[in-house]
């Protein structure tokens, strides 16, 4: 009878156990591209805080100006971006470039009409009073009501991202030596595999940083060399610019550098409407270079390179090119997440699974794991 209480008591508590497994597994699966894009921000961010936390306490203070320096870069290059479109803007509104009347498809006698005020107080207000007006505002109402929410959301994931690595920076050490200490063994198993898995995870999450830099030196040198063939009137605004402005999209998964070309092309097709439409092959190939050149030969060739130190450059790169197919967006960082967790797991715990070996991760490449055990120590807690 005791026994049976006993089991009936582990049962119960097994069972919350699940249930609790399966409430936070549901959470992280609905948020999964904030989580691993989280995880990105923090370990792009740690060699700042583990220099930042020798001079700046307490560490709260010292995660927090680590993640700003890793947004500041970006924040003044936006900034500065928004100068100079406004500059350019500017440039043509007080040319003749907007003068209506230039453009195609425009009667004058229909801007005069417009501009009379005596021809818009003659106007009935109640022809567009009809159930096919008011239905097409709130349509419009609609459409605007789900850009605000949509930015809203875009809000609260940008929040949860830098929260989950403000505290990864702050805490991660502790959470470490708690799980370690919790669920480790006498032989180091577990502890060689994080060790493992965190080193490329670090290999990994910098190669994205400098994939950016290396993509965005070759977009300023390519629309710098498109600049010279430009036809008169028709140029790139800003090239080194909006080069650089591609380098730093490029770390936004799945959408990347199109945020920062396709915006451009729009409007140099723009403006080459206006002006000269024979001069729309400069957009075209603007276009063709910023897809081929910028976007499409960095992402596929250059990411595996500079992310796959110790991984086979060949599986890095499948992981890349399938991430977002499989995943979406976050694809391009949960893949080779997984890759490194599936290598490591097979070279490491599988091999005594199968043969009933005994586990030794520090006896496989001892050197590089005592270097990153003393190189990834984590800094002192308050």
């Amino acid at each position: 009878m005791p026994e049976f209480r006993l089991s009936r008591y582990r049962l119960g508590w097994w069972s919350l156990g699940f249930a609790l497994a399966a409430a936070v597994t549901y959470v992280v699966y609905a948020f999964v591209g904030t989580f691993v894009f989280g995880v990105f921000i923090y370990y792009a961010t740690r060699p700042i805080y583990r220099r930042l936390r020798r001079v700046i306490r307490p560490s709260s203070l010292a995660a927090a100006v680590s993640l700003f320096a890793l947004a500041l870069p970006a924040l003044l290059l936006v900034l500065y971006a928004l100068g100079v479109a406004l500059n350019e803007l500017m440039k043509y509104v007080t040319t003749e470039t907007f003068d209506p009347s230039r453009w195609p498809l425009v009667d004058a006698e229909s801007l005069d009409a417009i501009a009379d005020p005596a021809t818009l107080l003659a106007l009935d207000p109640e022809q567009y009073l009809t159930a096919e007006g008011l239905r097409s505002l709130l349509s419009s109402l609609g459409s605007a009501l789900d850009t605000v929410a949509f930015l809203g959301v875009g809000a609260v994931h940008l929040f949860v991202m830098l929260a989950l690595a403000f505290y990864l920076l702050r805490d991660g050490g502790r959470l470490s030596r708690w799980t370690l200490s919790r669920f480790g063994d006498d032989r180091g198993v577990l502890e060689g595999y994080a060790r493992a898995v965190d080193r490329d995870f670090k290999a990994i999450f910098f190669g994205n940083i400098l994939n950016a830099v290396l993509t965005g030196s070759i977009g300023v040198l390519s629309y710098s060399i498109l600049n010279v063939y430009a036809p008169a009137g028709l140029r790139v605004p800003a090239a080194p610019l909006v080069g650089l402005l591609a380098g730093i999209a490029s770390l936004v998964p799945m959408v990347g550098m199109k945020l920062v070309y396709v915006p451009v092309t729009a409007y140099l097709a723009g403006i080459g409407l206006l002006t000269d439409p024979t001069a729309l092959w400069f957009v075209a190939a603007f276009a063709l270079i910023s897809f081929v050149v910028v976007d499409t030969i960095p992402d596929l060739v250059l990411r595996p390179y500079v992310s796959g130190r110790r991984l086979h450059v060949g599986s890095l790169m499948i992981a890349y090119t399938f991430g977002p197919l499989l995943f979406g967006w976050y694809g391009i960082f949960l893949a080779p997440m997984l890759l490194v967790l599936v290598v490591h797991f097979a070279r490491l715990v599988l091999p005594e699974l199968l043969e009933s070996e005994p586990i030794q991760p520090f006896a496989v490449d001892p050197g590089s794991l005592t270097g990153d055990a003393s190189e990834e120590s984590p800094p002192p807690e308050d």
